[in-house]
């Protein structure tokens, strides 16, 4: 826990406050019974009218002081656990911003999102009932433990014996239930996953007719929650009762043996009240620590949730980078003998002994059937992932060697999977360039090929894309991240397969605007279609994660038999639909 510290520094005042007056309430309510007792022994049973009006206004006195600490306490301690468990889930979202595309494979979507929400969330809630309550309890405890003895030492030795037994069956719950909180938390993660999954291609659900499918695959995962959740809860459930039978039991007693002492003469009845509701005091306190302990089993499971990620090693970073401040000046890029496969140890290589060198400014087309590794060997340019065996190289550098930001403002990547987020149109483009003016922007944009149907919406670039561009076409999606790569001005652009959902004759504009926009620009073009990428100064074809050919695309049609299967069978069925 000496982790968390640093969270709890800047609210110290507030963790010191509130708990101290929580003790001034528990002064306050040690004082009422024995106040209370005084006013029955000596203003009661004297009829003495004067005490017991003295009495009921100190009475009342201390009560004011005992709510407004009450207020002040929970203020406090709600103040301090809050703003702690605030801050601890900024750095638990930075510290998953930091992780690389590896460290994000060891955790489901899903995982991450009730890390980052309902563990956070069950740390909060038992550091407030710990703020609340850890003080509270224990003084409440000793402070009606020792005025029980002042009263009557024989007496309360019965509560003595209770004190042991409730302590084992508090111990046997909380080992009981730390293990299936844990088991709950995980069937937590699996039903948020199932529900992100769902609801991120709800339109690919519906387009199949598959929602009896998800219905189904939703109810058995909420069953599963719901089964283990009920089997953590019963712990829960259990204390109760225990808790309550204990404190019953022990008035029984108390009253039944402290009646025969008032029989006896040896004991006044307003000692009897204050003794029995101080034995309560006792119990109520012990039942507060059980529940303290058993919702901090609860959350240590979820502090083991988060520490798996506030603690994982990110596999990729620019520490070691010995050339830190440099920058991406010309966009050459060289592979050397490069292997990669995904995985801590490597895995199963998907790229073998790749070796290629695009100088700036040059068109890289890249080329092959699907798994073949196209998407794999351009994600190691922006070092998304680092490589196996062998070199990728910017400018005569090792990628290794830059810091990843300089390295990545260098490069612009429009993914396989386009990405949009929530906002406006603009605000989306300006991912590309935070400070670009609206005239460079409409300029991207056209270059694009994507200005003519923004300017077409009633609200233009202001328009709200919704969450994931749900408003855009996929071939207007495209234009618009390729636009906010464009705005990037990167000396490296890298399009994977970022034109499928566009028709031939937007593609050949973009294509255009890619030779005089940017000239001097290296571009690095994954296609489907060979009419993508055959006016490119060199074409990689890949098969298997290995180049099975190189060269232009007159070389390539005399040479390699593989790049012959491809142009000649995507022109038969152009051919056929009248392309």
């Amino acid at each position: 826990m000496k982790d968390y510290g640093k969270y709890a520094k800047p609210y110290l005042s507030a963790f010191i406050i509130g708990p101290c007056l929580m003790i001034t309430e528990v002064v306050g309510e040690i004082m009422l019974p024995k106040m209370m007792s005084l006013i029955i022994n000596n203003g009661v049973a004297n009829h003495n009218q004067g005490y017991i009006l003295q009495m009921g206004f100190w009475m009342i006195c201390v009560a004011c002081v005992m709510a407004v600490s009450g207020i002040g306490g929970a203020y406090f301690s709600a103040k301090a656990s809050i703003c702690f468990t605030s801050d601890l889930r900024k750095d638990l979202f930075a510290r998953v911003q930091q992780f690389s595309f590896g460290n994000i494979d060891d955790f489901s979507t899903g995982s991450l999102v009730t890390r980052l929400t309902n563990d956070i969330q069950q740390v909060q809630m038992v550091m407030m009932m710990i703020l609340r309550l850890a003080l509270r309890a224990p003084g409440m405890l000793i402070g009606a433990l020792i005025m029980a003895f002042i009263m009557n030492y024989r007496l309360a030795m019965i509560i003595l014996v209770v004190i042991p037994v409730l302590g084992v069956l508090i111990g046997a719950i909380m080992f009981t239930a730390y293990p299936r909180f844990g088991i709950m938390q995980t069937k937590l993660d699996k039903l948020n996953s199932g529900i992100q999954e769902a609801l991120t291609n709800v339109r690919v659900i519906k387009s199949f007719v598959r929602e009896d499918f998800e219905k189904e695959r939703f109810r058995l995962a909420n069953e599963d929650l719901q089964a283990n959740s009920l089997r953590a809860m019963k712990i829960v459930i259990l204390t109760m009762p225990v808790m309550m039978m204990a404190m019953n039991v022990t008035t029984l007693a108390v009253v039944w043996y402290g009646g025969n002492l008032i029989i006896g003469g040896s004991m006044q009845v307003g000692d009897l009240t204050a003794f029995t509701t101080y034995i309560v005091q006792i119990l109520m306190s012990l039942m507060m620590l059980s529940m303290v302990f058993l919702q901090s089993a609860r959350a240590m499971a979820s502090v083991k949730r988060i520490n798996e990620v506030m603690r994982t090693k990110i596999d990729l970073t620019d520490e070691d980078a010995e050339q830190r401040e440099r920058k991406v000046t010309e966009g050459r890029v060289e592979f050397r003998d490069v292997s990669f496969g995904y995985g801590k140890k490597g895995g199963d290589e998907v790229l073998k002994h790749i070796s290629f060198t695009a100088e700036p400014g040059q068109v890289i087309g890249i080329i092959g059937a699907t798994g073949s590794g196209k998407t794999s060997l351009v994600q190691l340019i922006p070092r998304l992932y680092d490589v196996t065996f062998g070199q990728v190289l910017v400018d005569g550098v090792d990628v290794r060697e830059y810091s990843l930001k300089n390295l990545r403002d260098g490069v612009g990547m429009v993914l396989q999977k386009n990405v949009l987020f929530s906002g406006t149109i603009l605000e989306n483009l300006r991912w590309g360039n935070e400070k670009a003016t609206m005239e460079e922007i409409r300029v991207f944009a056209d270059a694009a090929q994507a200005d003519g149907f923004v300017t077409s919406f009633a609200k233009g670039y202001d328009t709200d894309m919704g969450q994931g561009g749900i408003n855009v076409s996929g071939g207007q999606k495209q234009r618009l991240c390729i636009a906010r790569a464009l705005l990037k001005k990167p000396k490296i652009l890298i399009l994977d397969d970022s034109t499928s959902a566009v028709d031939t004759a937007t593609e050949a504009k973009i294509r255009e605007c890619f030779r005089t926009a940017l000239e001097n620009t290296t571009k690095i073009i994954i296609a489907q279609r060979i009419g993508s990428v055959e006016e490119a100064d060199k074409i990689i074809v890949l098969d298997e994660g290995r180049i099975i050919g190189i060269g232009s695309h007159k070389e390539l049609l005399a040479s390699c038999e593989a790049y012959q299967e491809i142009y000649y069978s995507q022109r038969e069925r152009d051919e056929e639909v009248g392309i």
